[in-house]
């Protein structure tokens, strides 16, 4: 019952009780008349406390669901039957679970300078003094290295999920069981089963969700899908994605080398951004993939526990042996992918974190059509037009700046995952990548690195099926 049902219940009362004392005294004084009278303005001056006591509940309740999570967790489906409002005002109060980490140190800079968006009100993060730094520099009120503290935090809504692939899935369980929105980086969980599983929760929550496939978002493949959507190549029937990310010689073993932490090595953490991408330009799934994968790299230099930002300096400070135990990555650092869509086009993916495969030496995408091809370079931002019997020409070149001074991409959480989850929330269509978006991204990943074991071909209705318990 509310405070303001309560003092209508407890008015109630109070009347009939002062009736039932007015009418007892009535019958056995002269006197009843005067008292009675005593009684009916005790009531009126009740009615009116009551009135105004209810009023300023409401309000209360109301300013607090607009600027906040209630205190009194809601089922999800009450939070769907009130999301267009809050959507449209609510202020984001931000939970950052793994937050010393190599992609959490960014993100929380990015909410940090937003204030009238978001404040960062709890963190999590295994190492006490980083921790503790953190909080200070983000005003947080929680520092804790109990992920579950953050979820359950009264004032907190939404929580940045940035731990290593395995650790995801309890946490945005739990994100989705108590109400609060949600990104999840990506991969999005160990596999395709747990991605489903994450989705459905949040979709039927009602929660919002986001999944970072940020090379949607440059700008030079923002304008490859406009391009591409204008018809300018005709049918796509081709793409060729080459995703080079060389690693440092002497960069040491990090929790990405190890299966029980990474989903699938290269093939998760570069696949899941180069299918998005494919996919999203194309308006097309995968329908069946063919890998080779496989280790290409020495054994690292093992130093311990170690994000990746420390082991890339490390890398670039050491050689390869540096005189330390060394660790054989068993996770993959190359694939070689074949993969046909279910509109008939094919496509070839080299995903590689390899120290021996460089990168800048040939465009990263290329899309061959019925009319022309196209083809982006990342590191200029040169978009090239070859149409038939004509030499290949520059059509437009568009900088990838760095994110942090790059208008065209400039704060992700600005300009991107807030505005996308108020979307969400308010009932509007958004094209942002969510949690359906992370799971179709590991059903392909999951059938690459399937496809590596067994040696053949594995079509994606296979994972699929799997993935939804069938």
């Amino acid at each position: 019952m509310s405070l303001a049902a309560g003092g209508t219940a407890l008015l109630v009362r109070i009347t009939s009780k002062g009736s039932g004392v007015a009418t007892q005294m009535g019958n056995q004084t002269h006197a009843g008349e005067p008292i009675r009278r005593g009684v009916e303005l005790i009531r009126a001056g009740v009615r009116c406390l009551v009135l105004v006591l209810g009023a300023l509940v409401s309000l209360a309740e109301r300013a607090y669901t607009l600027h906040g999570t209630p205190r009194v967790q809601h089922t999800g489906h009450e939070l769907a039957a009130s999301g267009a409002a809050e959507g449209a005002m609510m202020r984001f109060q931000v939970g950052v679970i793994g937050a010393t980490g190599y992609i959490a140190r960014d993100y929380r800079q990015e909410i940090r300078s937003i204030p009238d968006e978001a404040r960062i009100v709890a963190l999590c993060a295994r190492r006490p003094q980083r921790l503790r730094a953190a909080a200070r520099e983000d005003g947080a009120e929680l520092a804790t290295s109990d992920w579950r503290e953050v979820v359950d935090h009264p004032e907190v809504n939404f929580i940045v999920v940035a731990t290593p692939d395995a650790l995801h899935y309890d946490a945005v369980m739990a994100c989705a069981e108590r109400g609060k929105h949600v990104l999840c980086e990506k991969p999005v969980g160990r596999n395709a089963g747990e991605a489903y599983r994450m989705w459905a929760a949040c979709r039927d929550a009602g929660v919002g969700h986001y999944v970072p496939f940020w090379t949607r978002f440059i700008p030079a493949f923002a304008r490859l899908k406009e391009v591409v959507s204008e018809g300018t190549i005709g049918e796509v029937k081709v793409v060729i994605y080459r995703w080079h990310n060389p690693r440092p010689a002497g960069m040491p073993f990090t929790w990405r080398d190890d299966p029980e932490l990474s989903s699938a090595g290269s093939i998760a953490d570069l696949g899941s951004h180069a299918y998005d991408l494919a996919r999203w330009i194309l308006g097309s799934e995968a329908k069946r993939v063919l890998t080779h994968a496989g280790v290409i790299t020495p054994p690292r230099p093992d130093v311990g526990p170690i994000d990746l930002a420390e082991a890339l300096d490390w890398g670039r400070a050491h050689s390869a042996t540096a005189g330390r135990p060394a660790r054989k990555s068993t996770t993959f650092d190359f694939a070689d992918l074949a993969v046909e869509f279910d509109n008939s086009a094919a496509g070839s993916f080299i995903l590689s974190h390899a120290t021996y495969l460089r990168k800048g030496l040939a465009p990263e995408l290329e899309l061959h059509g019925t009319e022309a091809s196209l083809s982006v370079d990342r590191l200029s931002g040169e978009i090239r037009l070859a149409r038939p019997n004509e030499d290949a020409e520059t059509f437009q070149t568009l900088p990838d700046l760095p994110r942090h001074t790059d208008p065209g991409f400039g704060n992700r959480f600005a300009r991107h995952v807030f505005p996308a989850v108020r979307r969400q929330l308010s009932g509007e269509a958004s094209d942002h990548p969510d949690l359906e978006d992370g799971w179709r991204a590991q059903l392909f990943t999951d059938a690459a690195a399937l496809s590596s074991r067994r040696g053949a071909w594995v079509e994606l209705g296979e994972v699929e099926a799997a993935s939804q318990g069938g």
